[in-house]
């Protein structure tokens, strides 16, 4: 990890930049793909998931049998920990729930807003090196907190905690299918596979931007969630050792995340550089984590202010508050996806089981979005209902409105009622 120490403002989009990518030619790579899976269906989705899963699939779906075995084999203290989070999460996103209440603007004038349901949403959990069957408690529990009717879930990977995850939340359609051609086939729907409304989800660069690409075309996504990311702000009262840690579980994500070290304190960076050293070289994803940190960077800073000031330019995924004064610290967070305040609030456990949802903005992206929630899930609708007293009471106004703006329509949709006997 590079060292800047006590950088100029004007230096600073430079070096909170995040791994650069030639997006043109994967809009291209990616948006074939989808063309293929929409026009060919479950024809396409094998073909791409022989190609790049190296998989043959003579049945898209998981079949009852396959549950039942994945619940069989599956080590016993595992599924604990997982009906453990599944309960905490549960608990934080039941909070969420609210009821329509009635707001009367006027005698007469009645307004409320009813959260409703999406109907159909599809959940994408990547394979790749890491069998993410957390993101599943964390998808699937708002999913059927809020009431979706239909659920459909993605995953190449067939790992026994990823089916348990699945049916312990409630997920009866799972399908086996990764990459590109899960997006596409939950966009459009395939034989064997139903369209959805919208796609929740994490994913590599490929995923993020088949999502981005339907988008386009009209089904809903949760976010652009690319590449995982932490920043951590540490003063002289952190413990080097947890922060080289909270580093390095980004890191070992993939060789494209990122992690950023803001610090008050200079005495502490050599002290969290030895310890990234050390616990390196104890990981099995070693290799993977030392790429990511070659993206990654540690900033001096002046000050607490000049600290916070950099880190909501940056907008984190995740963002760790190493400090002494941690809650006071809190305030001044404007942009971040998910804040872990402490140091003894490690990023991991809001990716697992604390309760809140670890689907979150990446990218920069948290100047602008929040983290999938219960209300991912629903839609707002709007109510209103007018007595005659109450659109007696406010006609003028509406009247008085449409005409200055030149739509005599909208005036006479009151005028006409008001001249009713």
């Amino acid at each position: 990890m590079l060292v800047y120490k006590y950088p100029e403002r004007t230096s600073w989009p430079s070096l909170l930049q995040r791994p650069v990518m030639d997006t043109a030619a994967l809009e291209t790579n990616v948006g074939n793909i989808l063309a293929d899976v929409k026009q060919n269906g479950d024809a396409a989705v094998r073909k791409y998931a022989q190609q790049f899963d190296k998989v043959e699939l003579q049945t898209l779906e998981v079949t009852s049998a396959e549950f039942i075995h994945a619940s069989a084999v599956l080590d016993a203290d595992l599924k604990k920990a997982i009906l453990q989070a599944k309960q905490n999460i549960e608990l934080f996103h039941k909070a969420q729930q609210e009821a329509g209440k009635i707001i009367e603007t006027m005698p007469g004038v009645q307004c409320w807003r009813k959260p409703v349901a999406i109907e159909k949403v599809g959940l994408y959990i990547p394979g790749g090196s890491a069998p993410l069957f957390s993101t599943i408690l964390m998808l699937g529990i708002p999913a059927m907190i809020a009431g979706c009717k239909e659920i459909v879930l993605c995953t190449p990977s067939m790992h026994p905690a990823v089916l348990y995850a699945a049916e312990q939340v409630g997920i009866e359609r799972v399908f086996k299918i990764g990459g590109v051609q899960a997006i596409a086939a939950m966009a459009y729907g395939t034989e064997s596979v139903p369209k959805v409304h919208k796609i929740f989800g994490p994913g590599n660069q490929y995923v993020t931007c088949a999502k981005q690409l339907v988008n386009k075309s009209g089904v809903a996504i949760d976010m652009p969630a690319g590449p995982s990311e932490v920043a951590v702000l540490a003063d002289e009262t952190c413990i080097p050792a947890f922060v080289a840690a909270d580093l390095l579980s980004q890191a070992e994500h993939g060789p494209d995340s990122q992690v950023l070290l803001v610090t008050t304190a200079e005495e502490i960076i050599e002290e969290v550089q030895k310890e990234v050293t050390a616990q390196l070289a104890l990981l099995p994803r070693k290799d993977i984590a030392a790429l990511a940190l070659e993206n990654s960077r540690i900033i001096l800073v002046k000050d607490t202010e000049e600290a916070m000031e950099l880190l909501n330019a940056y907008a984190p995924e995740h963002l760790i508050v190493a400090c002494k004064d941690d809650i006071g610290i809190a305030d001044a967070v404007i942009n971040a996806g998910s804040v872990f305040l402490g140091n003894y609030s490690p990023e991991s456990a809001g990716d697992y089981a604390s309760g809140t949802n670890h689907t979150l903005p990446t990218n920069g992206y948290a100047t602008a979005y929040s983290g999938v929630s219960l209300d991912s899930f629903v839609k707002k609708i709007t109510f209103q209902r007018l007595t005659r007293e109450g659109l007696q009471q406010i006609g003028a106004t509406i009247e008085i409105m449409a005409a200055a703006e030149g739509l005599d329509a909208h005036k006479n949709a009151v005028t006409i009622r008001l001249k009713y006997k």
